[in-house]
């Protein structure tokens, strides 16, 4: 343990920053977790609003020095890259089940569905 003034100040310090920066990483890995899963169960809503949040949470963690601005700039955009792919996937789903129609075949009485892509 310190004996001088000073370096018990500066123990008292370091446990109170200990317990701030622990609070603020944990408040990004919280709002890290919720956004994967989001994404994970494809909610695109849902992920879409999660992810401003995160973005967020991630430029504050920057700005009180828990994480590098570089480090977070990978962060957001591979999360990013996620959420496109999986807005993406939900448009192509949606434009190829209206995709579908419904015709008579000339030679044929009954009708068929073909697919348009």
């Amino acid at each position: 343990m310190a004996n001088h003034v000073s370096a018990l100040k500066r123990a008292r310090q370091t446990v109170t920053r200990t317990e701030v920066n622990r609070a603020n990483r944990s408040r990004v890995r919280t709002s890290l977790r919720a956004l994967r899963e989001a994404l994970t169960k494809g909610d695109v809503k849902a992920a879409q609003e999660q992810f401003r949040s995160t973005v967020s949470t991630l430029d504050k963690s920057v700005q009180k020095g828990v994480f590098h601005h570089n480090t977070v700039s990978r962060y957001k955009s591979r999360l990013n890259a996620r959420l496109k792919a999986l807005v993406l996937v939900r448009t192509n789903d949606r434009e190829r089940s209206r995709s579908f129609s419904v015709f008579v075949h000339p030679g044929k009485s009954r009708l068929r569905r073909s697919r348009t892509y």
